[in-house]
């Protein structure tokens, strides 16, 4: 069996315990890892052998699930998918997501995101409606592909936690959301897009957008959220000009 190369990993985690912390504070360990594990493995090797009261989230360690998403030096990244290879020679400092409360340590609390995914009704709202007998609803390829790209987000915040306008304007639905509502907008089998129009085509929606860029910069799953709140802005003009200047408005 190969013997993995191990170095000594400096983390500095940003630590808090509301029940007894006054305000945030960082606590350094230092830990041997082998070459290929990710900041993930690192937090857990820490939690295992060194301190068992950090906290923070993980589960399926594939950067499929998005629970893991945190601040490492500075940029929002999936733990489980950010390599200590990348970090040779650095202290490695880890942080809650920005722009996000913190509930316990690297722990956020997601209620805003949240509430602003509910919003926008994130599922499938079909045209119209048929019973098991009749069967599924079905779609070509091309239909498919209109919002393939769209539907591959996996609700890890990172976005969120980029998004400079997020920061400065908390009610600012945000990248994901609007996202996800504009992959079912594309969907040729669903008929809600009128309803998540009213949420979306507002100033706390998509026009709040200054179009940084940010978001889809750290998108582990290349879902460009940026490219998807500019169609959005396209096909809500357009709307706009249906309502107020074609004979008849938008009917």
């Amino acid at each position: 069996m190969t013997q993995l190369t191990q170095r000594l990993v400096q983390l500095e985690v940003l630590r808090y315990d509301p029940e007894k912390d006054t305000e945030p504070h960082f606590q350094k360990y230092e830990v041997m890892c082998p070459e290929e594990w990710v900041v993930l493995d690192a937090l857990n090797a820490v939690k295992e052998s060194i301190d068992p009261t950090l906290a923070y989230r993980w589960s399926c360690h594939m950067a499929v699930c998005g629970s893991c998403g945190m601040m490492v030096n500075g940029e929002p990244k999936l733990s489980c998918h950010a390599f200590l290879r990348d970090y040779v020679g650095m202290v490695i400092r880890v942080e809650p997501l920005a722009n996000f409360p913190i509930e316990r340590d690297l722990v956020t609390v997601a209620d805003d995101f949240i509430d602003k995914l509910k919003r926008v009704k994130p599922y499938l709202i079909p045209k119209e409606k048929k019973t098991i007998e009749q069967g599924e609803y079905k779609q070509t390829p091309a239909q498919l592909m209109k919002y393939r790209q769209f539907s591959m987000c996996i609700n890890c915040m990172l976005c969120y936690a980029a998004c400079p306008e997020y920061a400065l304007q908390p009610k600012f639905l945000g990248p994901a959301a609007i996202t996800l509502a504009h992959r079912y907008n594309q969907d040729s089998r669903d008929g809600g897009r009128d309803e998540r129009q009213e949420v979306i085509a507002t100033n706390e929606g998509v026009w709040e957008c200054s179009f940084v860029g940010a978001c889809s910069e750290v998108c582990p799953k290349a879902v460009d959220p940026a490219g998807a709140l500019q169609q959005v802005k396209v096909a809500s003009t357009l709307d706009w000009f249906k309502e107020h200047l074609l004979p008849g408005g938008s009917k």
